[in-house]
């Protein structure tokens, strides 16, 4: 159900697991003659009021790209300001209003202490929360992961405790950072561009894509909802025919 009456969401058809690109925030800044970390302060306000939504609706898990390993190589003020509004951004009884539980995926060895520690008392503190799991991937790139995966597997190869035949795609998988969580459903991404910046390349093999112009600061309930209407009104295949995913709905 959504307060916009020209959307109709099937409640018994929401994605149990959507994946975002939260992009648009410094252009959405730079339009209104503003720093760029303003538009990232605006968008933490944005992740606030999208992660209560989607916990009201029933998605099970939410995972939202906060910072990419390319990100890096921005200005060091806007990094820096990056890292002061992640933990701004755990400050509040968000998790534990909601019920969310916090993970985080990504090279956290990178982040500086301060920042690596907030996350690991926020992981512990929501720990037993139960109605959605929210994650947050920082410091992270697919790029990185898959790289990351091979190593662990090659070197458990070369140790002679895994034979080459024994690697699987759900051997990859539980090597992947993402290995609590199922794939995710849909991906949606914000502010226009048409492209996937190097974010869960594994996972999103049959992930349905969502593309909206919007910045992420103006993302509002209904954006989402348009979005989650749009994954509903596709057929899911999975390589299958479209008639073979009748012939199964229908049994």
């Amino acid at each position: 159900m959504t307060d916009n009456p020209n959307i109709t969401l099937d409640m018994n058809r929401i994605p149990e697991h959507i994946a975002v690109i939260m992009d648009g925030n410094g252009r959405w800044a730079t339009e209104r003659g503003k720093e760029r970390s303003y538009g990232h302060q605006a968008g933490v306000e944005t992740v606030r009021r999208i992660t209560s939504e989607c916990t009201r609706l029933g998605v099970k898990y939410l995972t939202l790209y906060t910072f990419s390993t390319e990100n890096w190589n921005r200005p060091a003020d806007e990094v820096a300001a990056l890292m002061g509004l992640v933990l701004t951004a755990l400050e509040d009884e968000l998790f534990m209003k909601n019920d969310v539980r916090f993970q985080v995926i990504g090279d956290i060895d990178r982040l500086p202490e301060v920042v690596q520690d907030k996350l690991q008392e926020t992981i512990d503190h929501t720990a037993n929360n139960k109605a959605m799991t929210m994650t947050i991937a920082l410091s992270y790139s697919s790029r990185w992961e898959i790289t990351r995966a091979v190593k662990n597997i090659s070197t458990l190869v070369a140790e002679g405790k895994l034979k080459t035949e024994d690697i699987t795609e759900e051997l990859i998988s539980r090597n992947m950072t993402t290995n609590f969580m199922p794939d995710p459903d849909l991906l949606i991404r914000t502010g226009g561009e048409l492209r996937i910046s190097n974010y869960l390349l594994w996972q999103i093999a049959y992930s349905e894509l969502y593309f909206c112009d919007t910045y992420w600061p103006d993302f509002a309930e209904e954006d989402l909802h348009k979005a989650i209407a749009s994954y509903q009104n596709r057929q899911r295949r999975f390589g299958k025919t479209e008639e073979q995913v009748e012939s199964e709905e229908e049994n």
